[in-house]
């Protein structure tokens, strides 16, 4: 980040139906660890840790593009996570047996990438990557 951004952290909020479910996705068997937990009068919100944030604006045909490489075609909602692991195959399989639905397998893409599309619970749309090196 840049010394003189007025921005210090970029926090994405996902309301899920079925807090529990993906609290236990995310937190046990994604491995995101969790920086603190609060209870409101019957609510609650776990605030994971998730490594460097970036935002990627997309137009729709980009992001069609990007569907298409991924997946074969346009699935995807205006937002979309990515996360980058080390091993995409591995970490897909793992999401998978926890209960997220596989999309797309993970496939190689053109800026040299493993990338897999799941559909965790809580309704946002997972790309899991893990980069392969420079492109040749």
């Amino acid at each position: 980040m840049s010394a003189d951004s007025p921005i210090r952290e970029l926090p994405l909020i996902v309301t899920a139906e079925d807090y529990d479910a993906a609290l236990h996705f995310y937190r046990d068997v994604l491995g995101l660890p969790e920086r603190a937990a609060f209870s409101s009068e019957g609510g609650h919100v776990t605030i994971l840790e998730a490594g460097r944030v970036t935002l990627e604006i997309t137009d729709p045909n980009h992001a069609a593009f990007i569907d298409d490489v991924e997946v074969g075609r346009r699935v995807a909602g205006a937002i979309r996570v990515a996360f980058q692991v080390d091993d995409s195959t591995v970490a897909t399989a793992r999401l998978a047996a926890a209960g997220a639905e596989v999309i797309a397998e993970p496939t190689r893409t053109p800026w040299n990438s493993l990338n897999s599309r799941l559909e965790p619970p809580g309704s946002l749309q997972l790309t899991l990557f893990e980069e392969l090196g420079e492109v040749k």
